[in-house]
């Protein structure tokens, strides 16, 4: 753990780097690397850490340096900067705690001696994966990269398609072990200030150790949620291209070091289920694209406890849908049949997951067989059950909010549950339910699902 310290770097050399030695374990971290070299013949000292650093610069750098004369130097750190620094990202630090967080995060630190400030010398570079599309936010049309776990390549990506000089890129921190870099991005003359404000005030206000699951840790210190409603609070993308998009619409879109994708607010359910395609298609298009996904996505809800509810009512059943009525032998209650399938499903899922790419495709072909052909002729599912089950298995991936499938099929479980003990009175209130969580799922914007205030 690094402990935040603001004391102010002394005008004794021997000093500073003495102190810098008791903070920073150069003995015992290989990584940490300490360099000394003279520069105009003063005694000079790098800090940094191997890996962080792009050697082409550094040796380009240092070879300029040991170049210079007694003569040439400088009288102040300030001089030595405009007259021989050949670099373009170079700052002055005054305090241990800004020296040891920019070491730490990847800049070298120069001491001269003489000088009582210390050099930032940003030639850093972090081991990065290509900006590929990401695999869960596909598009037809459009562009093809994506976010990476890089937040510099990540605000480069919005920067190349907003060429707006009211965008605006703040970064803060977070985590007093972590001091993770969160970059907090919108059009200052289309953003929401109360909402910005808030947001700023919040993340400056963190008391945390650390943001150990990046993104995800920050969201939950963010915004506390009621433990009961399991709609997310945040809309997330892996697209560059959607990030920009909600820039222009006036939205608010953070970014966190180490994590792929961007949190964007404020948000509404009809912002949970849009997707990239809805952005590059024509308009009729794109609208038909919404409608179909809303119905895809309401029905995934209510399909399962509407039969439910029907078998356990068979007279309210339309003569024009008897064919839906289940006529085999019912061995296992169907509410039980609809509660194990959720489960497989999400056990087939998981499994996924967690299967080697090559053996995935064949491995679920023969769970697909097993569970739907085996699963029958044993007795233990029906088939109308089955095919409902599939039906709703595979709308799920309709929208791509992965957290809000979850929150979702936690309303459809609480629905069947809810029929099966209370036949239609158990129905309605489920529906009841699931209105309330919309409208009281209140977000950091202070607005609910449906975009009314809160207070």
């Amino acid at each position: 753990m690094v402990e935040k310290n603001s004391k102010k770097l002394s005008a004794s050399f021997e000093d500073n780097i003495r102190y810098m030695n008791e903070i920073l374990p150069v003995a015992e971290s290989f990584d940490i690397i300490r360099r000394d070299i003279i520069i105009g013949g003063k005694a000079s000292v790098f800090y940094y850490i191997d890996g962080f650093i792009k050697d082409e610069v550094m040796l380009k750098i240092m070879d300029s340096f040991l170049s210079v004369e007694d003569k040439d130097m400088p009288e102040d750190a300030e001089g030595f900067i405009q007259q021989l620094v050949p670099y373009v990202e170079v700052d002055i630090a005054e305090d241990f705690d800004q020296v040891i967080r920019n070491v730490l995060s990847g800049p070298a630190a120069l001491f001269i001696e003489g000088y009582k400030e210390c050099i930032i010398l940003d030639c850093r570079t972090y081991p990065a994966r290509s900006v590929d599309e990401p695999d869960k936010d596909k598009s037809l049309r459009g562009s093809r990269d994506g976010f990476v776990e890089t937040i510099v390549f990540n605000t480069a990506l919005m920067r190349r398609r907003i060429r707006d000089p009211h965008l605006i890129m703040e970064m803060m921190e977070a985590g007093q072990a972590s001091r993770t870099d969160i970059a907090v991005c919108y059009i200052s003359d289309r953003v929401d200030k109360e909402l910005l404000d808030n947001l700023k005030k919040r993340i400056e206000n963190l008391q945390l150790e650390d943001l150990r699951m990046n993104q995800q840790s920050l969201a939950e210190a963010l915004f506390k949620r009621k433990w009961f409603n399991p709609f997310p609070k945040f809309k997330y993308t892996e697209r560059p291209d959607t990030a920009a998009a909600c820039l222009l619409e006036g939205k608010v879109v953070v970014l966190v070091d180490n994590s792929p994708s961007a949190l964007i607010l404020p948000t509404s359910i009809l912002d949970m289920i849009e997707e990239a395609n809805d952005y590059y298609f024509p308009t009729v298009t794109a609208v038909y694209l919404k409608v179909t996904r809303t119905i895809i996505t309401i029905a995934t809800v209510f399909f399962t406890p509407l039969y439910l509810l029907f078998m356990q009512n068979l007279e309210w059943l339309p003569d024009v849908f008897e064919f839906v009525a289940v006529r085999d032998t019912v061995n296992i209650p169907l509410i039980f049949q609809f509660l194990l399938l959720e489960i497989s499903i999400d056990g087939l899922r998981l499994a996924a997951m967690n299967t080697p790419t090559m053996l995935s495709t064949p491995l679920s072909v023969i769970a697909g067989i097993v569970m739907g052909e085996f699963s029958v002729q044993s007795g233990w599912f029906n088939s109308e059950v089955m095919l409902y089950m599939a039906f709703v298995a595979v709308a799920n991936y309709t929208q791509p909010n992965f957290e809000l499938g979850y929150a979702l099929k936690f309303m459809r479980l609480m629905l069947l549950i809810l029929t099966a003990l209370f036949d239609l009175y158990g129905f309605i209130a489920g529906c009841i339910l699931i209105i309330c969580f919309l409208v009281f799922n209140k977000t950091l914007s202070g607005r609910n699902y449906l975009n009314i205030k809160l207070n």
